[in-house]
C-alpha cells in the first residue's frame, strides 16, 4: 500500500482510491482531510528531474577521489593491523629486557 501511494504522490489518485473499495470511515475520513482541487493549468506537463549533464574535468575528478577513497580502504586496515603487530613486538622485547 505505501508503495502505491508513493507512486501516485503529486498525481490525482481519485481512481485509484475507488478501485481498493474503502470503507465509508475511509471515506469520510477523504472528506475530513481534504485540501482542495488543484489548478491542473499550473502543474507543468513534464517534470525533468534529471540531473544536468557533467563535465569531463568533473568526471575525472570523481573517478579520481573514488581511487583514493578505494585506496584508503584497502591500506588503512592493513596499516593499523602492522601497527598493533609491531606494537605487540615490541612490547615482548619490553618485557625479556626487563626480566
Amino acid at each position: 500500500m505505501t508503495i502505491k501511494l508513493c507512486v501516485l504522490t503529486g498525481k490525482d489518485a481519485t481512481v485509484d482510491f475507488e478501485d481498493v473499495g474503502h470503507s465509508d470511515s475511509a471515506i469520510e475520513m477523504m472528506h475530513k482531510y481534504f485540501v482542495g482541487h488543484v489548478d491542473t493549468s499550473t502543474v507543468p506537463t513534464k517534470v525533468d528531474h534529471n540531473s544536468p549533464p557533467s563535465t569531463q574535468a568533473q568526471s575525472v575528478r570523481d573517478q579520481s577521489s573514488g581511487f583514493v577513497a578505494k585506496t584508503l580502504q584497502f591500506l588503512l586496515p592493513l596499516l593499523i593491523l602492522a601497527f598493533a603487530f609491531a606494537m605487540q613486538h615490541y612490547g615482548k622485547k619490553k618485557q625479556v629486557s626487563n626480566s
